[in-house]
């Protein structure tokens, strides 16, 4: 395959075969503090969350993984089920080739189950990208959220890839107000890529009309080690580096989710989300939802059974933190004591020490 279709594919088997995340999730860093006298009956826990208006069986999304390809269709469709049968929130890989006709089944295939929250996907330098005949205008934007009955389209800020991609889109200038114009007529969040949302990004998308943030920081899939491998494959030697320079490029994901605390807005914490431990942690760190991607590829590529499977395992170890912190429902969670340790402590006393702080 060639063209878009060829650069979706070849994110998908690189994901699956290669190392794409640092060592080092952070999620582990964080530590729950245990409540050796819970109170609480283990089958009385409820998990039931409220995001973004919706309300889900536990707080978790599977956010963005793929689409506009033809065997995105079986990928998005095994998440979907899995997602439908157990009542949690779905996103899908940018919809700028289903908008524009490639493939664009590999996405809608989505509306055929009942997912209680669907994620659109749209990227950022798309919507500035200067003389181009696919630049997003607002009516395509609308075409995304219909294709998917999307609930929400999410603006992906993705410009660590953008720049080691060798086809990359390297215009940033204007985003903020692509963004504020598009939200007077779409329901919108915003949604970093693994590198994360500083806590000035987030201050600069405070009040612009925006639903949510997805911080989606360091810690999970890197997309500059991703476009490094694609770049490696073509001889692009000067790409290639770039990629390997900028691997742990990021903001780590709990590092992340403490800075965009001040948008006073709805968290998604994503990025390196491996477990449900790490599912509760997002939420004693005040996030409303976690979501995970790389955590089910495998998973989504072989059946909607075997996502199923490991998202309940997901669900279960959540339920189990809850048991062990004493927290019969999400709002209880919200309040749980814990602990940070390692790089994450690292980062957030080094923060600190920040030059131009905000």
């Amino acid at each position: 395959m060639t063209g878009i279709r060829g650069r979706k594919a070849e994110h998908i088997d690189i994901c699956l075969k290669e190392r794409i995340a640092p060592d080092n999730c952070y999620w582990d860093d964080i530590r729950l503090m245990h409540n050796a006298m819970p109170e609480i009956d283990m089958d009385d826990i409820d998990m039931t969350a409220d995001v973004l208006g919706k309300k889900l069986e536990f707080p978790l999304i599977v956010t963005a993984i793929t689409g506009g390809f033809p065997g995105a269709k079986k990928i998005n469709e095994n998440i979907a089920k899995a997602c439908s049968e157990l009542g949690i929130g779905m996103g899908v890989g940018s919809e700028r080739a289903g908008v524009t006709g490639v493939d664009p089944d590999s996405y809608s295939v989505i509306k055929d189950y009942d997912v209680p929250l669907v994620i659109g996907n749209i990227g950022a330098p798309q919507l500035v990208r200067q003389k181009s005949k696919d630049m997003f205008s607002p009516e395509m934007v609308g075409q995304a959220k219909d294709l998917i009955d999307a609930d929400y389209v999410a603006i992906h800020l993705n410009f660590l890839q953008e720049v080691v991609q060798p086809e990359g889109d390297r215009n940033g200038k204007g985003i903020r107000d692509a963004i504020r114009g598009l939200a007077r007529e779409y329901p919108l969040i915003v949604k970093e890529t693994g590198a994360g949302i500083d806590a000035y990004t987030a201050e600069r998308l405070k009040g612009i009309g925006i639903h949510g943030i997805d911080v989606a920081g360091m810690g999970g899939t890197s997309f500059a080690a991703v476009e490094m491998y694609r770049a490696s494959a073509i001889g692009d030697d000067v790409q290639t580096e770039m990629g390997n320079t900028f691997f742990d490029w990021g903001i780590p994901a709990p590092v992340s989710l403490q800075e965009a605390k001040c948008s006073k807005l709805p968290l998604i914490a994503s990025g390196g989300i491996l477990d449900g431990t790490h599912v509760a942690s997002a939420i004693a760190m005040g996030a409303a939802a976690a979501g995970c991607a790389h955590a089910v590829l495998r998973e989504a590529t072989e059946s909607a059974e075997a996502v199923k499977k490991k998202l309940s395992l997901f669900k279960e170890e959540l339920k189990v933190a809850m048991m062990l912190t004493g927290s019969a429902n999400i709002k209880d969670l919200a309040k749980a004591r814990y602990i940070v340790l390692g790089e994450t402590r690292d980062w957030m006393e080094g923060m600190r020490w920040t030059q131009n702080s905000i």
